[in-house]
């Protein structure tokens, strides 16, 4: 008899197993989708200007769509984060032609960012150091949705405006076409997910440490 319970049990314990996993596989699966649906296949047209333009190093079509946004009044100044050690503004004038003025004058460089997380980090110190209270994202197609992420978690008070710069791949052919865009986009997805973990878990710390009463402090002499 204690068998038969033991048995019935573990299958009961099994089968809640399986559905945990098909639900987590199911959620997986529709967010996928709700990430694609927000990757746009053709660039945007901005509305609206704003304090500062921050651009995400990873490709020279970011850093020229960046210029050329600070030359057209949308931005006061411009910071390009996560910038190779050792490249200057010079370097970046023979890249980018046209713009020399401007890198002298209003673009700044950030060599520290490794990652996604220290571009935010850095964006951050930079628009609290000029007081902005908007931003434009510059940075690819795929990668916005953790940027804006990462970015909106280190500056919950400043208006972020996205400006996604969409590769000629993903403006050609859809994703699934073809084995490393596809490889790409699952990637970013999963990272993604991770960022936004990690956010609601930094969340979840500093919820309990403001709440937590403060430890009793030994009397003097003691």
């Amino acid at each position: 008899m204690f068998s038969l319970r033991t048995a019935v049990k573990t299958r009961r314990m099994r089968s809640a197993a399986i559905r945990l996993v098909a639900l987590a596989l199911l959620l997986l699966v529709v967010g996928f989708g709700f990430f694609i649906s927000r990757l746009p296949s053709q660039e945007v047209t901005l509305d609206r200007n704003a304090d500062g333009i921050v651009v995400l190093t990873g490709g020279t079509s970011r850093v020229s769509d960046a210029l050329e946004l600070l030359s057209s009044g949308r931005g006061k100044r411009l910071l390009i984060t996560g910038v190779n050690p050792g490249t200057t503004t010079g370097d970046i004038a023979h890249q980018v032609v046209d713009y020399d003025r401007l890198l002298a004058c209003c673009v700044d460089l950030d060599y520290s960012a490794l990652n996604t997380l220290g571009n935010a980090v850095q964006a951050r110190r930079w628009a609290l150091a000029h007081k902005f209270n908007s931003l434009i994202v510059v940075t690819s197609a795929y990668h916005m949705p953790r940027a804006l992420a990462e970015i909106a978690h280190q500056l919950p008070d400043v208006a972020l405006i996205p400006y996604p710069v969409v590769s000629d791949r993903l403006r050609i052919e859809p994703w699934w076409s073809n084995t490393a865009t596809t490889k790409l986009v699952l990637s970013e997805y999963l990272k993604y997910l991770a960022a936004k973990v990690r956010m609601r878990f930094d969340a979840l710390v500093q919820t309990n440490e403001l709440s937590s009463p403060a430890s009793p402090q030994a009397p003097a002499g003691a």
